[in-house]
Order: C-alpha cells, then sequence, then structure tokens
C-alpha cells in the first residue's frame, strides 16, 4: 500500500508541473516587437565597401536589426543578400514576402544599398528529384515573373539585382552540365521583365565564379570562358553590370594576375574580356570576395594574413580598379555555427563577437 501511495503522490506531482509548463507561456508578456528604428546614415571612407550577409535563414528579427546594426557601424555601405524564389512564391502563385520585408526594411533603415541576390528553384517549377538550383527553360518565364515581381515590389529599396549565382558551377546550375547558352537565354528572357516593371534597378549578370575547370567538365567551365561565350551570344544587351567571385586563396592581394592561377586580381582579366568585346562601360560588382583563416584548410592563410591581404586589397581596388563599384566580402555572419571552414570566412560569430578582420575594416573605414 504504502508503494501505491507512493505511486499516486508522484502521478499527482506529474500532472501538477504539467499544467505549470502549459500556464507560464500563457502568463508571460509578448515578446517585444523589434522597431525598424530612425533613418541611419553610414559613415565610411570606402564608399565601394560591402559584405556578403546570410540573413536568408536568420529567424530571429533582432538578429537581422543587430546583423545589419553591425554592417553599418564597420563603415560598409552595401550588402549582398539572398532571396530565395523557393522560399516565397508557391504554387499558387501567391507569395510571403514577411521575411525579406524584414530584411530590406531594417537595411534601408541602416542606410545600407541592397545588392539581391535572386534564385533557388521551387519544386512545383523543377522535374522530381533535382535540387533547389536546377532551373531549366520550362521554368524561365516564372522566374521572370518572380524577379519582376521582386522589383516592383522593393522599388526605391533595392536597385541591384543579380539574377541567378555562379551558373558556371555544375552545382549551383542543379547539378547540369555548366551552359552559357541556356544562361544567356534566361537572361534574355528576364532583363525585358525587371526592366519593364522597374526601369531604374540594374540587372547584374553572373555571379561567375572563379574555376579553372576545362570545357566538357562535370564539374564548371572556366569563369573567362564561360564569360567569352556569354558575350559571343550576345549577352551584353541584357545586363547592366557584371557580377563576379574573386577568392585571394593562399595569394596576397597584389599577385600577379595569370590565367592559370586563382586569386584576387583575376577581376583583371574578366575586364580584359569586356574591354575586348566593348563593354568597358559597363560596371564589375565584386559580390564575393575574401580571404578564410581556417587552422587547417588547405586553402587559407593564417589570421594576420587575413587582415593585412583584406586591406591590400581594398587599397588596391579603390586605387586600381575605377571599374568597379562595390567590393563585397564573404561573409558577414552564419545565424548558425557550420562546423566547418566556412566559419573562418565570417566577420562576426553567430553570437555576434567580431573578429580582427571587422575590426580591422571598422579602423580602415574611420569607424
Amino acid at each position: 500500500m504504502e508503494h501505491f501511495g507512493f505511486s499516486g503522490f508522484r502521478y499527482k506531482r506529474a500532472v501538477q508541473l504539467l499544467l505549470i509548463a502549459l500556464i507560464i507561456p500563457l502568463i508571460q508578456p509578448a515578446p517585444d516587437l523589434v522597431a525598424v528604428g530612425k533613418q541611419q546614415v553610414v559613415n565610411t571612407r570606402i564608399p565601394q565597401l560591402g559584405v556578403h550577409t546570410r540573413l536568408t535563414d536568420e529567424v530571429e528579427e533582432w538578429k537581422i536589426q543587430r546583423s545589419l546594426r553591425m554592417v553599418r557601424e564597420m563603415g560598409a555601405p552595401w550588402i549582398v543578400e539572398l532571396f530565395p524564389w523557393a522560399y516565397y512564391q508557391g504554387k499558387d502563385g501567391g507569395y510571403s514576402w514577411e521575411h525579406p520585408d524584414t530584411v530590406i526594411n531594417h537595411a534601408s533603415a541602416q542606410g545600407l544599398r541592397v545588392i539581391a541576390r535572386l534564385g533557388m528553384t521551387p519544386e512545383w517549377a523543377r522535374p522530381a528529384e533535382t535540387t533547389l538550383n536546377y532551373l531549366d527553360e520550362d521554368a524561365f518565364d516564372d522566374f521572370a515573373q518572380y524577379g519582376a515581381d521582386f522589383a516592383n515590389r522593393y522599388r526605391g529599396k533595392v536597385d541591384h539585382i543579380i539574377i541567378w549565382n555562379e551558373p558556371n558551377l555544375s552545382y549551383e546550375w542543379g547539378y547540369q552540365q555548366a551552359d552559357p547558352a541556356a544562361y544567356v537565354k534566361l537572361l534574355k528572357t528576364v532583363y525585358p521583365r525587371i526592366k519593364a516593371e522597374n526601369p531604374d534597378v540594374m540587372v547584374l549578370a553572373g555571379a561567375l565564379a572563379p574555376t579553372l575547370e576545362p570545357a566538357g567538365s562535370p564539374w564548371g567551365l572556366n569563369d573567362l570562358e564561360y564569360l567569352r561565350e556569354m558575350y559571343s551570344l550576345g549577352a551584353a544587351e541584357y545586363f547592366d553590370g557584371l557580377a563576379v567571385h574573386a577568392y585571394g586563396l593562399t595569394f596576397p592581394a597584389n599577385a600577379e594576375p595569370d590565367p592559370s592561377v586563382l586569386n584576387f586580381r583575376r577581376i583583371e582579366l574578366v575586364r580584359e574580356i569586356m574591354v575586348e568585346f566593348g563593354d568597358e562601360t559597363t560596371p564589375v560588382f565584386i559580390t564575393e570576395t575574401g580571404w578564410n583563416d581556417h587552422p587547417r584548410w588547405s586553402l587559407s592563410v593564417k589570421p594576420a594574413q587575413r587582415v593585412q591581404y583584406t586591406l591590400d586589397a581594398v587599397e588596391y581596388a579603390t586605387a586600381n580598379w575605377p571599374f568597379v563599384e562595390v567590393l563585397a566580402f564573404w561573409a558577414f555572419r552564419y545565424p548558425a555555427p557550420t562546423k566547418s571552414y566556412p566559419d573562418y570566412f565570417t566577420f562576426v560569430t553567430p553570437e555576434f563577437f567580431t573578429k580582427p578582420i571587422y575590426d580591422a575594416l571598422k579602423a580602415a573605414t574611420g569607424n
């Protein structure tokens, strides 16, 4: 009987604790709403400086606001951010704009200029058992409509839009063969639709990934060959700026460009192709660049080298590349750690601790 009584007591106690657990959330005050706040201005000595933020998967609004405030405080006037088509449009054609509204409104309030990277195909717009990066001609019109609607909705707040990302890599093209002709068809479909909806927006092609893959490779196509083929197919009429990626890897920022080497100044080889095709008036937007300081990754540098190479890159680009409008570093902060080498590209930890690279650029911009 004593054992039964003790069991009954434990059951009663468990029920009480369960009820308390259910009631507490009901009597707690609602979480504070995050006010966008008054308009801010970016103070900087480096107006071309930008960062690629990673707010796409950041859920909490206060973290979005704090990230963007820290970008402003570092003195970077530009951000690049991904706005995935797959996240926002349903099969019925309806949109869910809440998250991009939040990001763009906070960025605007912080005085930041947004370069919107559009990509990623919803499940309803691609064949079964394909990846988010798979986009074929059957979906070009639907993607163009998304781009046009995005440009219209964020008129006055987003004036630069990138069409897709790294299409010269197989992974970023849905594990299809890299196909410049298909990408040019995409530009020809999307460009007029966006410009009809918002003539003031700059449509950026690319952003091309630096790679040495030869023609026929299953992994991608050399960015210089890909760009030359784009121009040969008449792409120049269907973009207002060229977005490119340029990683320093293990080389210092001033290392000489070489077609057989991937380094920061590969941008100069890209520019030579643009000039070759008579497109020297079109600006370049470097939407990903930087160095990694992972202690064991084979393509990383030491933390002090990363800081110095980054400062040297800013100085070299601003002094020698008048055709470059934006120099955006990858990546400002991840919402959660990857627990691998990508964490060592960041400027700020998920917990908002700044790294030496952040402090060095903040000093360089006069903040």
